[in-house]
């Protein structure tokens, strides 16, 4: 009888990217599918066609050296904890049978060979090699990332760009970022990233079979973020000097940092700082089917010392002092990911903080979670992983202490500021969501808050003699906006039925979100009156001239000191805020009609908010609407001037798609930044 031969095997790349849900990965060279479902692969006979009574087949899984053979049935039970593989006897094609693979829902992650073995009255066919790459599936209830809202799926998994919010509670940032995980090149480097891990060198065997658990994948990522243990993507600066890499604030998205750093050989990337670690892990992990998103924690305490106490310091003026290692990040950025915790108890499923900034070693590297949001609010410091560290972040109690030379003149203790805002980005809309009550039980509904104040403490060890009788806040008149003056309000309160007489001391300081502050730039200093129980106003403005050398990334930390001059005791009011800077506005003209491989032009307009004339270039960029990156030169444009750049723009892929423009001005440290996002329609 004649034989046949195995000619050819079909994956069937676009019928299972589909029903995977992984066609954003068409352009990989292997196929992308998901644990725990079945895909379809055909093979193409030479020959006599196949008979299901005389022949088998029988396909080898291999992963590393790791291994699992299986024959291939016509039973279409599948085991979401078994390997199988079947053909559908009803739909059987002789000269092209199609075999259906299924992994289990708790199958590691990687990438996968197969060997098709065939046998027929005794004889053996030569093999048949293929490939594939397996991800987490957050579609199948069996697997341990299962989320069941198809509006989470779509905004966690497959949402290729996002938003990272920066800046202060009172005038929160959004920052667009393109986190391109279906860009060529960013599925091999999140798949290199485990290769190159540790636990991989030390032991390929052992890392391949805990690939399946998504609490060990995201220690591993975590951890892979930074290089500070080992070859690891991203180096951290908090310097300022940046010149021999790349500031942080240029990074518009992952796909140029990761791609980078495959290509240098696993070299890290100069720079990042904590919302560029964030986004970069937000990236691998959707890349790897683990529901993920992007988390800001508003003034995030750094406990050196493990009291969940935050010490700062002023000088009688007003000026902050770099007198404690302890420090209060403005913001700082870490991911949640989506996840079961069998390790520690079913209760605890759900969000996970992990961080990959390298600020806190956990198993004696830098890195830290996953922590149970749920363990974080309810302080279950005897969990894993690291919910002491997270619940300082988030937790702790604020010491404010006014010193001269060594000699402590006031004392305040704040219990509200730190983790005063927990956000991240709503499920399908550009704009925050506030998840602060998931981290802490919250007292009362909070807003944005706008103002600090301050009388001295009577109970407190610091304090000296009874309290000053005064009462002082700080509120700023509205969000402050580049180019406009900075208004705010000094309110005096004489508590006492006394006359009083008191030093006005005002500081204006800038700083970097993580840092204290650097030198004055502003101040005003002079005497004022209080009558027995008066209240008085100060108004004052910071005009535009004053504050535009330090406008752009910085932030300002504002403070008043008023000093009683009987007694010499002082009290202190304070507030931290950022400047806003202008948008950019982007138009899009046939804005319903966006079709793939079609050109189609969006409009850029910038106005300069600023007193004198500035110049910069453009950068536009957008995953599946640019491709790589358009740069040009803005010529110089006078105070009030407004400047339109007409942008060619080619779609190649249908959905919500993102596009970028960013403005770095050449004589201010300064982005302008702007975002549209655009539907492209299936032509």
């Amino acid at each position: 009888m004649e034989d046949f031969v195995i000619k050819d095997v079909d994956l069937e790349k676009s019928e299972n990217l589909e029903r995977h849900r992984t066609d954003g990965f068409s352009s990989a060279k292997s196929l992308v599918v998901r644990r725990g479902a079945p895909f379809r692969i055909s093979l193409r006979l030479e020959g006599r066609p196949f008979n299901p009574k005389t022949d088998s087949l029988r396909i080898k899984i291999m992963l590393g050296r790791l291994y699992v053979i299986m024959p291939v049935t016509f039973s279409n039970k599948v085991s979401s904890s078994q390997w199988k593989a079947y053909i559908e006897q009803d739909n059987l094609d002789p000269q092209s049978p199609s075999i259906f693979i299924s992994s289990p829902a708790s199958a590691s992650v990687g990438l996968y060979g197969f060997q098709l073995g065939l046998f027929s009255q005794g004889s053996q066919q030569a093999r048949t090699y293929g490939k594939f790459i397996l991800l987490c599936n957050p579609w199948c209830p069996e697997d341990t990332v299962y989320i069941p809202f198809e509006d989470q799926k779509e905004e966690y998994v497959q949402n290729d760009s996002g938003l990272l919010f920066m800046g202060t509670t009172m005038n929160v940032v959004s920052r667009p970022w393109s986190f391109d995980q279906y860009e060529p090149g960013v599925l091999e480097a999140c798949l290199n990233l485990l290769q190159v891990s540790p636990q991989h060198q030390n032991s390929r065997r052992v890392d391949y079979l805990k690939r399946n658990n998504p609490v060990y994948i995201s220690r591993v990522v975590s951890a892979m973020i930074n290089c500070e243990d080992d070859r690891g993507v991203l180096k951290g600066n908090w310097s300022g000097d940046f010149k021999d890499g790349v500031n942080p604030s240029v990074w518009t998205g992952s796909g140029d940092i990761l791609r980078q750093w495959a290509q240098s050989s696993y070299s890290p990337v100069k720079y990042g700082q904590c919302w560029v670690f964030a986004a970069v892990m937000c990236t691998v992990m959707r890349v790897l089917g683990i529901p993920c998103r992007v988390v800001t924690n508003f003034n995030s305490a750094h406990d050196t010392n493990g009291n969940l106490a935050i010490e700062e310091y002023y000088s009688e003026k007003g000026e902050k002092l770099k007198h404690s290692k302890d420090s209060i990040w403005n913001f700082h950025v870490w991911v949640e990911c989506w996840m079961t915790r069998k390790d520690i108890g079913v209760e605890m499923d759900g969000w996970q903080v992990l961080d990959p900034t390298p600020q806190n070693r956990s198993g004696g590297v830098f890195c830290c979670g996953p922590s149970p949001v749920k363990a974080i609010k309810d302080r279950r410091m005897d969990l894993l992983y690291d919910i002491p560290f997270v619940c300082a972040e988030v937790n702790a109690d604020v010491h404010t202490i006014i010193v001269s030379q060594g000699r402590v003149l006031s004392f305040n203790k704040d219990t509200e500021r730190v983790g005063s805002l927990i956000c991240t980005k709503a499920v399908g809309f550009p704009r925050v969501q506030r998840i602060t009550g998931d981290y802490k039980y919250i007292k009362s509904p909070t807003s944005t808050i706008s103002s600090r104040s301050s009388t001295t403490s009577d109970d407190s060890t610091l304090s000296r003699g009874s309290s000053i009788g005064v009462f002082v806040s700080l509120n700023l008149d509205k969000a402050p906006v580049a180019g406009e003056p900075i208004g705010f309000t000094v309110k005096v309160m004489n508590k006492q039925r006394v006359a009083k007489t008191m030093a006005v001391h005002l500081n204006a300081q800038a700083k970097e979100y993580n840092h204290s502050p650097s030198d004055t730039f502003w101040q005003m200093q002079g005497l004022m009156q209080l009558a027995p129980m008066e209240v008085k106003i100060l108004t004052q403005q910071i005009l535009p001239a004053q504050y535009e050398d330090v406008v752009g990334d910085n932030l300002i930390n504002l403070a008043v000191v008023l000093e009683d001059r009987a007694s010499h005791k002082r009290v202190l009011a304070t507030e931290e805020f950022n400047i806003s800077s202008p948008q950019l506005n982007i138009q899009i003209t046939d804005e319903d009609s966006i079709v793939p491989n079609k050109e189609h032009t969006a409009v850029v307009t910038f106005t300069n908010p600023f007193s004198h004339m500035v110049s910069g270039v453009f950068t536009i960029a957008g995953a599946g609407l640019v491709q790589g990156k358009i740069h040009f030169r803005m010529l110089p444009v006078r105070p009030g001037g407004k400047v339109e750049e007409h942008i060619k723009f080619m779609p190649s892929m249908v959905g919500t798609r993102m596009l970028q423009a960013n403005l770095a001005l050449i004589n201010i440290n300064c982005t302008i930044r702007g975002f549209k996002m655009v539907s492209v329609n299936r032509a």
